[in-house]
């Protein structure tokens, strides 16, 4: 252990950190040293594995703050999101395996109960910290333990209502939560609506002085009365910093506000951190200004193209990746611009992710068509309900595991009063290396058994733009889910014929099974088509195009003839396509058929690389060939 007098008289470096303990004995001086070799180390594991640069540069001195203040792991941090927790895991005694970060079977990109007893929490998703350290504050209160709970929550997932459930619960009970807000004005895209407006720091820093200086100004030129104004704001400068700035909003919940403070300053986060841990009595929240991305150029420069990249080259910031086939969100956000300029009544909507869904251009394109909502998927859904209500077709463009928050909207605002809202469902499926809790693998499972839903799946890039179309000529709920990474390199149809709804297609003829794979699965499974003929097995295959409605006649026909079936997909088993097909089979009586399912078990999936994840969950063509060779045996 490393004592006051040696520790001052040193250069400590990040080898020597092997837990939160050992930083409480360094000067701000020695931190601040760390905090760069930190940021050096996050770089350069990033630029070899990908992942989320920027939220966690800008962090790196509250982790070391928040560490050296707390009693961590007794006093628990809960981070929101948790893609910001890289100087988090390299200070919790995990850098010597930093180095597999996001690989498989390496640390996750996020935070993971079973890595380490300083992740308190497991979070992927935007906005639950709040809640989660209230419900360990009055754990904690209920068994009478000192120890205390911090949630630490980006001012983009401030825009999240859940957030501000939580505040209001917290406030009502005037327990001793701790919340720190990382103000970076962004989340991936820059942040919008009116709370991140009143969250800006155009109201601190230089402007607020400035705004102060003036009022003192005119007030001392008022003559007496002036000058008492200005005795009585004096003596309570914090009830002047409340009026001009967002502290009014928080107290308005009943925390108590600090802030802002500057970020990236050691003295002033931990006299700060230190003054609310001593003095805590109630809810507080602590207000933080920081740069998303400080310490590399590049990333701060552009945040938002920084937030969660792949392999770069550190010099120029410049990705590092094979050239391969354009990418089915660029097909997407290219579609909707071609069929926006035919149909004036189509709008499309993002949740803080344009140009992770694909919108940017048609953003430029059409301002007028375009909305962001922030964080806010829930009120994404019905808000396009709105728009539907009143003649427009919108399109909500959200990621699969992030459209599962909305699941009661799309219920009762959408498919209920059975409105033309189209779901354009990005990272359907297994996405790689962010993990179980951004795995696409429930959406089939969750929209399939809604009413009035119409659900597909492209088996390619081209198939997509027809689905587009199809969707939005459609005058009713809709939903288009289509993978992450790229297509297959197909021609794509410069003009576009609407698919009819319900109709699959059959791409092969064959009599010993049937092979029906849905979606990224279909090109997989004709391969294995090919394999099977040297193993003299006829494999007929059908592209079903259509969750729901399933068709019926092609799927029952093939059936039937072949008496052999496989479901394929890219979803977990319980619910899914499978599922759809074997209450098809029993509706019509073909109990004889011989089914098996290929899908995700239930479990959740780790990180990994994609090609990995399929085929552990015998969703490659090896285990397509497999599964038919056993059938036939069968």
């Amino acid at each position: 252990m490393l004592t006051p007098e040696t520790t001052r008289q040193k250069v400590i470096h990040l080898q020597d950190i092997n837990s939160p303990e050992d930083l409480r004995d360094l000067s701000t001086e020695q931190l601040a040293t760390l905090a760069t070799e930190i940021r050096q180390r996050i770089i350069t594991t990033v630029s070899k594995n990908g992942g989320h640069l920027a939220p966690s540069l800008g962090v790196v001195e509250l982790t070391l703050a928040l560490h050296y203040v707390f009693n961590t792991p007794k006093d628990k941090i809960i981070w929101d999101v948790g893609h910001q927790t890289y100087a988090h895991k390299l200070i919790t005694g995990r850098q010597d395996d930093f180095h597999t970060l996001r690989q498989y079977k390496g640390l996750s990109g996020f935070p993971k109960l079973v890595e380490s007893e300083y992740d308190a929490f497991e979070t992927g998703h935007a906005a639950t910290s709040i809640s989660a350290a209230l419900g360990m504050t009055l754990a904690k209160d209920i068994k009478k333990c000192p120890d205390k709970a911090i949630a630490v929550i980006g001012d983009g997932s401030m825009t999240s209502g859940m957030a501000f459930e939580a505040l209001n619960h917290a406030g009502d009970l005037n327990k001793k939560l701790i919340v720190i807000l990382n103000d970076n004005e962004m989340s991936i895209s820059p942040n919008v609506g009116a709370i991140s407006s009143f969250l800006s720091r155009k109201l601190s820093g230089r402007t607020m002085r400035r705004v102060k200086n003036h009022l003192e100004e005119r007030l001392q030129a008022l003559s007496n009365v002036g000058e008492n104004i200005l005795n009585v704001l004096k003596k309570s400068e914090e009830s002047f910093k409340s009026f001009f700035t967002p502290g009014m909003l928080f107290e308005a919940f009943k925390f108590d506000y600090i802030g802002p403070i500057p970020g990236h300053q050691l003295d002033d986060l931990i006299e700060a951190l230190t003054s609310v841990r001593d003095n805590l009595s109630g809810p507080v929240l602590v207000h933080v200004l920081t740069t998303k991305g400080k310490g590399y150029p590049p990333a701060e420069t552009n945040p938002g193209s920084y937030h969660g990249l792949g392999p770069f080259d550190i010099e120029t910031g410049k990705p590092i990746k094979p050239k391969t086939a354009i990418s089915y969100t660029e097909i997407f956000g290219k579609t909707m611009v071609k069929l926006a300029e035919e149909n004036k009544r189509l709008v499309a909507i993002s949740a803080a992710m344009v140009a992770g869904t694909g919108l940017s251009e048609f953003s430029k394109r059409f301002p007028n068509r375009f909305f962001d909502v922030g964080i806010a998927e829930q009120h994404a859904v019905t808000f396009a309900a709105g728009l539907a209500a009143e003649g427009l077709h919108p399109v909500v463009a959200i990621y699969s595991s992030f459209f599962q928050r909305s699941v009661d909207q799309i219920i009762h605002d959408v498919c209920l009063p059975n409105l033309p809202v189209t779901l354009a469902i990005d990272r359907g499926g297994v996405v790689g290396d962010d993990g179980s809790t951004h795995h696409g693998v429930f959406d089939l499972s969750y929209l399939r058994f809604i009413p009035n839903m119409v659900l597909m799946a492209p088996k390619d890039e081209n198939e997509l733009q027809k689905m587009l179309l199809t969707a939005i000529q459609h005058d009713g709920p809709s939903a288009v889910r289509y993978p992450r990474g790229p297509g297959f390199g197909v021609e794509l149809e410069e003009i576009l014929e609407p698919i009819e709804i319900g109709k699959g297609e059959l791409l092969c003829e064959g009599q010993d099974l049937l092979l029906l794979p849905v979606g990224n699965r279909v090109y997989t499974a004709s391969l294995a088509v090919e394999i099977l003929k040297e193993f003299e097995i006829n494999a007929a295959l059908i592209n079903p195009r259509f969750i729901k409605p399933l068709d019926a006649d092609l799927i029952c026909t093939w059936a039937k003839k072949t008496g052999r079936l496989i479901t394929i997909e890219d979803n977990c088993r319980q619910g899914g396509f499978g599922s759809a097909v074997l209450e098809l089979l029993s509706n019509k009586g073909m109990h004889s058929v011989n089914t098996r399912r290929l899908a995700h078990p239930d479990s959740f999936i780790e990180h990994g690389p994609q090609d990995v994840l399929l085929a552990n969950s015998n969703l490659d063509v090896e285990a397509i060939v497999n599964a038919a060779q056993e059938m036939m045996k069968e």
